[in-house]
């Protein structure tokens, strides 16, 4: 027996594919909300990043308030509001001061990864559990992967995300413990 669970609230926590299975009709007025979410279109995409993604995550990889982003769609959706707070993002703030001094001892450029619909978690993670104090790592991205840093910071490391250019986003990591400033 096939049964499919639709979803019957909309939060910050909703996952995006599964706000596509439950509401098809927001992928259109999704797009529209911003340039970034175009790639949702792409079906390899659809299968990775859609279903680990939260709305949360989602917000700031366009870059729209979290707050405003939950009920827009809660409106098309046909729910009422939800008092969610526009949260901070993490693109734009002010350059941390260790990333000027970290040595970077390899940059992963996952854009190819991604197109070929492959995950670079794995990758990334390798990579983040080698550095050695002072050592730096930089992922190459065409948008803000917010599900990865979630996941970095949920294992102990600190980011930053340069935005180079439209879909050029670099991510700079190292381990939490280094205080490097303090020196």
């Amino acid at each position: 027996m096939n049964v499919t669970k639709t979803l019957s609230d909309i939060t910050p926590e909703t996952r995006i594919g599964a706000l596509l299975d439950s509401f098809p009709h927001l992928e259109k007025f999704l797009m529209e909300m911003s340039p970034a979410f175009a790639k949702l279109r792409n079906p390899i995409l659809r299968k990775t990043v859609a279903k680990v993604a939260t709305l949360r995550q989602v917000a700031q990889i366009g870059n729209i308030p979290l707050g405003t982003m939950i009920n827009s769609l809660r409106s098309a959706a046909g729910l009422g509001e939800s008092a969610v707070a526009d949260s901070e993002r993490s693109v734009g703030a002010d350059e941390p001061g260790w990333v000027k001094s970290l040595k970077i001892v390899k940059t992963l450029d996952a854009r190819p990864m991604l197109e070929a619909g492959e995950h670079p978690i794995g990758e990334v993670m390798k990579e983040l559990g080698a550095l050695k104090s002072g050592e730096g790592f930089i992922l190459v991205t065409p948008f803000l992967p917010a599900p990865l840093i979630d996941m970095a910071r949920s294992k102990g490391y600190e980011n930053y995300t340069r935005v180079e250019k439209e879909e050029l986003f670099k991510t700079y990591f190292r381990a939490k413990e280094q205080d490097l400033e303090a020196v």
